[in-house]
């Protein structure tokens, strides 16, 4: 973990209710697909985290949903401002696991932190397959970047606007040889009854400080209580008890 000040470079509205940032500064302590941010913003005690969407070299962009103050105060920032981040938060995705078909599987702000993974997995040369669950079309994001990687890329929509009319476990292809997923609790619950091979869910929660001291995002697992902000967010199928 390390705390650093990044200068904003663009900071713009991508789709219905959602932005995306650019930043510039220290992204040494991000080492892994699936970690996260914690940004520091005026007046407010509790930073905010954020999904890491893509890091390469000194430049962090990050994909977020305006849905209460602490965001909303980031989206009305403008280029050439300055926020204090920690980073290099959170275990990440294991790539390792991944085989030579991986299945990312995103729902909503869940789709930002698979675009980092499937970048690296398609440098690997895998054969990358991407289902993003929307709740309609204005909502869309990074589908076209998903494809500029080479990826195949799945869109359900809950109201059928776009691509597969239904959940994302109604776009899933036959082949996979594993599953990276990120989305609200009940749409990994979902993917986990609809799948067997080797997964990787990484799971939103409320935290408080984002580094393990204060036990807020604790959730238990088959080997006892884990703390989805320092021994998360991303835990292996055989640790979630559902």
């Amino acid at each position: 973990m390390k705390q650093s000040i990044f200068t904003i470079e663009k900071n713009e509205p991508i789709a219905a209710g959602m932005y995306g940032m650019t930043l510039r500064g220290d992204t040494s302590e991000i080492t892994a697909p699936g970690q996260f941010v914690n940004v520091k913003l005026e007046g407010l005690f509790l930073r905010r985290p954020i999904s890491v969407c893509d890091c390469e070299g000194d430049v962090l962009r990050l994909i977020y949903k305006v849905v209460g103050h602490g965001t909303a105060q980031m989206a009305a920032m403008q280029p050439g401002q300055t926020l204090d981040l920690l980073t290099g938060l959170g275990n990440g995705y294991d790539l390792s696991m991944a085989g030579d078909a991986p299945l990312l599987i995103g729902g909503g702000v869940g789709v930002p932190p698979l675009f980092l993974l499937a970048r690296k997995l398609r440098e690997q040369g895998k054969a990358v397959t991407a289902v993003l669950g929307f709740n309609k079309a204005e909502e869309i994001i990074l589908k076209d970047e998903f494809q500029a990687l080479g990826c195949e890329v799945r869109i359900a929509t809950l109201d059928g606007s776009v691509g597969t009319n239904g959940f994302v476990t109604d776009a899933l292809p036959e082949k996979m040889s594993c599953v990276y997923t990120c989305g609200p609790e009940p749409m990994l619950k979902a993917v986990y009854r609809a799948t067997a091979c080797p997964a990787q869910f990484s799971f939103e929660e409320r935290m408080g400080c984002g580094f393990g001291a204060c036990m807020g995002c604790s959730c238990k697992t088959v080997t006892g209580y884990k703390r989805i902000c320092t021994d998360g967010p991303v835990l292996v199928r055989e640790e979630i008890l559902w």
